[in-house]
This record gives structure tokens, sequence and C-alpha cells, in this order.
């Protein structure tokens, strides 16, 4: 075994440094898939108008966005209007009027949530499956499933104070002092805990052990309802273009992810060795 590959097996990579990595692959994912659902938002606004109060969905390949159209006719950038034919004719059309900085319309505010919730996600993720390893040893296989389900509790956690903040300034223009008073006040009213209202909703949507959880009767009468009119076709309706989006996302997160850490670690290699 030569020096540089012992030094790998003894030097870990910081917390540090693991949170550099994901965080650089949270940016690079929605850098690289915004443009993909931003064509798509747009395809949708014109075939089908977004009145003020509806909702449409918004991901930056990281995270899933529930937004609230406001006013502003052709001023905003979901409802600007476009003759498209189609997702390849919607870029270009997209890029020659408005400038390719609109395919990223939208992405700042969601950045705010994604990129802390996917670095607190990935780094407890590989704390907790390192510290369960050294209790537990190497071939537990339940260390994964529970490193998960902790993460993303404390990812689901932290954010959801966010999640609440961003969903009021959605549905109405807010300044950051008005901002402040609605986020004082509210805590003076409920308390500290009414920041975290909705957490155990998210909790059972986002933590993968809770699949194994009965459905809901509601969601069991809809997907009958489905079937019934779509057929076992219907339920998947949409899984074409959602995996067109999601696949690259994955692929583009997790390895950029795992590529930063192969780096920091080589270069902790080096400093020990000079």
């Amino acid at each position: 075994m030569d020096p540089e590959t012992r030094g790998q097996e003894i030097i870990k990579v910081t917390p540090l440094q693991q949170m550099l990595a994901s965080c650089t692959g949270a940016i690079l994912t929605s850098v690289i898939v915004t443009p993909l659902d931003v064509v798509k938002i747009r395809l949708q606004a014109q075939n089908n108008p977004l009145p003020k109060g509806k909702c449409f969905v918004y991901s930056n390949g990281l995270m899933d966005h529930l937004c609230v159209c406001e006013e502003g006719g052709n001023k905003l950038w979901y409802k600007k209007p476009g003759n498209f034919q189609g997702t390849l004719d919607a870029f270009f059309k997209i890029i020659r009027n408005e400038g390719i900085k609109s395919l990223w319309s939208g992405l700042p505010p969601t950045l705010v949530m994604a990129v802390p919730a996917t670095v607190i996600y990935f780094t407890c993720y590989d704390q907790l499956s390192a510290l369960l390893r050294s209790k537990l040893g190497e071939n537990e296989t339940c260390i994964p499933i529970v490193a998960g389900i902790v993460a993303r509790f404390g990812a689901v956690t932290v954010i959801s104070p966010l999640e609440l903040i961003r969903t009021k300034m959605q549905s109405k223009k807010f300044s950051y002092v008005e901002l402040h008073r609605f986020v004082s006040k509210k805590v003076s009213e409920d308390g500290w805990i009414s920041l975290w209202r909705g957490w155990a909703p998210t909790v059972l949507r986002d933590v993968p052990f809770s699949v194994s959880m009965p459905l809901h009767m509601s969601t069991w009468i809809i997907m009958k309802n489905i079937v019934a009119k779509n057929g076992f076709s219907g339920l998947f309706s949409g899984l074409i273009p959602r995996l067109i989006k999601i696949a690259p996302a994955c692929a583009i997160m997790i390895s950029t992810y795992e590529f930063g850490k192969a780096f920091f670690q080589k270069q902790n290699v080096r400093r020990q060795q000079y």
C-alpha cells in the first residue's frame, strides 16, 4: 500500500470541507437544471394563463417549491408572453427575446432554502454514517437508513422557518422591514414554535422511512379515480419530463459532492506529508 493510499484511509474529510463540497454541488445543480423548469413553467403559462392566487410548482433541481402567482401582468417572468412551439423553441426564443439570464428567473429565492437544506443533509449524513460505523461496524446494513432519517430530520427542522418566510414573501411583496415585523409579531403572539408550523407533514413527506405508512384514504380515492378515468398509465403522467430533470440533477449533485470530498481528502493527505 503506497503512502498516499494509507494516508487517505487515516485522514478524513472535515465537516467544513463536506459543507463546501455539498454547497458547490447544490449551486451547480441549480444552475444547470433551473432553465429546464423555467421553460416548463413558461410553456404551461402559455397554454393555461396563471391568474393571481393560482399556484405552480417551481423546482431548481434540488427542491420543489409551491409558488403563488402575483399581480403584475406580463412583467413577471412566469407570465411573460411567448409563442412557443415546444421545449427547444422556447429555449431559443427566450434567449433571443429576453436574454440568457431569463432562463434562471426565480432562482435566488429558492437557493436561499435549497443550498442550506442540501448542505445540512449531506454533511449530517456523512458524519452520522461515520459515527455509526465506528460504533456498530462497517458492515451494519441499517446505518444508511438511520443516518438518512436523522439527517433529513435535521434539514427539515432548520429549513421550516425559511419555508414559512418564503411563502409569506410570495403571497405579497414585503420589504425586509415589513418581513421583520411579521416574524416578530408571529413570535410574540404564538411563540417561537409557530415558525415550525407545517414541520410534521414536511417530515412525513421527506423522510424516506415515511413511505412505509399507510396511504391516507383521500389519496387512495384520488388514485382510484385516476385509474378509472385514464387507466394505470394515468398514475405516471409527467414521468418522462420528471426523469429528464431529476435524473441529471441527482447525478450532478452526488458526483460533484463526491468529487469535492475526494479533492479535499487529497489536499489533507498532502498537508500531512509536508
